[in-house]
């Protein structure tokens, strides 16, 4: 059997490009689909319950913003936004709370310091130190730290994965073992070794493979807890990213251990946000199923 981490040798550096390397896809992503979701964003952070520019640590981008629902036993969704590491804000994402807001959810989007100013090592550090803070300071943001669900998209979703291999009491014998309820893994990045040998984002992220191997779920970071999961992908997105998914449902799914994987139709890799925040998508019911509402 074919072992799927060595999938991709033999492959060039402009073949891995052309899997990994998104926005050359996207000719419209900075005329359309970054200024919708700007605009969208705006509006949620004018009529929505919200607190911004949480410190969390001492990074730069160390803050998040907190949009409360007015039920602080409600969920908590926390999400991590992608940009391969390297790009991106968690300003850019507040309309994903829009929906989940207002059907009774908290919302804590969490920003983070960005490669080459951080490592991908200080990136995974600094997404714990988040959740640490949020757990530990539930009561301040007025949120239910009982029931936290961590969602991430893209570099996101590799983030979200990492969070679900934490062993959290290593880090304070006060936080639980399972201080995240359930996971959602939205087109991530299990392995990193094929993202390290492209040309156009290794530049920035400055991984060796050392570096890839350790922070990579598929090889390092098994779930640390049997939370469920779910892992979604876009029906359009590349053949990379479906394997990236498939692969990390195959390995860590157990009889104990529920992770189910969910392929949003006909969109790519930045159109399933937006049909993510459709209340009468199917990708939006199962967000909620997995936060434990009926959607």
């Amino acid at each position: 059997m074919t072992n799927p981490l060595k999938f991709h040798e033999g492959n060039s550096p402009e073949w891995f490009d052309s899997e990994y390397n998104l926005r050359a896809g996207r000719p419209d992503y900075e005329e359309t689909v970054i200024p919708n979701w700007i605009a969208d964003s705006q509006s949620a952070r004018d009529n929505l319950d919200c607190t911004l520019d949480v410190r969390y640590a001492d990074g730069d981008k160390q803050k998040l913003d907190v949009f409360r629902c007015g039920d602080n036993k409600a969920p908590t969704l926390i999400w991590i936004h992608g940009g391969y590491w390297q790009r991106g804000d968690k300003s850019i994402y507040s309309f994903l709370a829009t929906p989940f807001v207002n059907n009774g959810v908290n919302v804590i989007v969490v920003g983070y310091d960005l490669c080459p100013t951080v490592s991908m090592s200080r990136i995974s550090e600094e997404l714990r130190e988040a959740i640490g803070f949020i757990w530990g300071n539930n009561k301040s943001l007025d949120i239910n730290r009982d029931k936290i669900c961590v969602m991430g998209h893209s570099a996101g979703g590799h983030l979200t994965q990492m969070m679900m291999a934490t062993d959290w009491p290593a880090r304070n014998p006060e936080f639980p073992v399972d201080i995240i309820k359930a996971g959602i893994p939205v087109s991530p990045l299990s392995y990193l070794e094929p993202v390290r040998l492209t040309l156009a984002l290794n530049a920035n992220l400055q991984m060796d493979a050392e570096e890839a191997d350790l922070e990579s779920p598929m090889t390092n970071h098994p779930p640390f807890t049997n939370a469920p999961q779910l892992v979604v992908v876009g029906g359009a997105e590349t053949f990379e990213f479906h394997r990236q998914s498939q692969m990390y449902v195959n390995r860590y799914t157990s009889s104990k251990r529920q992770i189910d994987m969910y392929v949003v139709p006909g969109v790519d890799h930045f159109d399933e946000l937006n049909v993510l925040v459709d209340t009468e998508s199917l990708f939006y019911q199962k967000t909620c199923t997995m936060l434990g509402l009926k959607g």
